[in-house]
């Protein structure tokens, strides 16, 4: 899978999505990260990403020229590779603008996304978000929230949603049922995972529970579906 960053922040994506397993999997080919600066699409001589919002209020909005140069830029950038999946000729990215006013992402959401697209385009708002003809325009093909709170930016909710999809590619985990059979997965039933305990078997007066250590599969199948939440 592919997926590209529009932020004014790339630096902040080093460090977690550059370590352990995710860099792993961009080190074996399961995923490829770019992050493209905001800035270097701006106007002026200043490099101008915003302006004051029509109708007056606090903050500043990112403008459609800039937000929409910086997608076609991106999306143009792969037009000649014929790497990935093709639309009436021409590349389909799917574009995602995070927003607090988009739909929550949850587990479901997350497996949709993997197993639907090769590539992913993400826009990271900030200030008082984008112009709306940006996603008026079908420049966007939908807005995703990780919560019902306010961040600085879209750039840690962007971080988040990259985690939790990397997750579901084939080959990024040790072993694909770790993906599988987890919080809020199909097979739990959207439900929460149930406890694990690993040696010793007792530790300061805690004991793990003696259906784990039976050996008896069955019953340790029906302890888990019991304890899942």
């Amino acid at each position: 899978m592919r997926i590209d960053v529009i932020t004014l922040f790339p630096e902040m994506f080093q460090g977690p999505l550059t370590e352990s397993i995710l860099q792993r999997a961009q080190d074996e080919g399961h995923l490829e990260l770019n992050f493209h600066n905001l800035r270097e699409f701006g106007t002026g001589n200043y490099r101008q990403v915003d302006d004051s919002p029509y109708g007056g209020g606090a903050g500043m909005v990112i403008t459609a020229e800039v937000g929409v140069n910086a997608i076609e830029a991106v999306v143009g950038s792969q037009m000649e590779s014929g790497k990935w999946k093709m639309e009436n000729g021409k590349l389909k990215p799917h574009i995602i603008y995070l927003s607090p006013r988009g739909e929550r992402l949850e587990q479901e959401k997350v497996e949709q996304l993997a197993a639907k697209h090769e590539w992913l385009i993400l826009l990271c708002g900030h200030y008082e978000g984008i112009d709306q003809r940006i996603i008026d325009g079908g420049w966007i093909d939908e807005e995703i929230s990780i919560g019902d709170y306010v961040l600085t930016g879209g750039e840690i909710p962007a971080m988040v949603l990259v985690d939790a999809v990397a997750r579901q590619i084939p080959g990024v985990l040790g072993k694909d049922e770790s993906a599988e059979e987890e919080s809020f997965s199909k097979a739990l039933g959207r439900k929460r995972e149930y406890p694990h305990y690993t040696r010793p078997e007792e530790f300061r007066g805690l004991k793990v529970p003696d259906v784990l250590l039976s050996g008896n599969h069955a019953e340790i199948d029906k302890w888990r579906i019991d304890n899942t939440k």
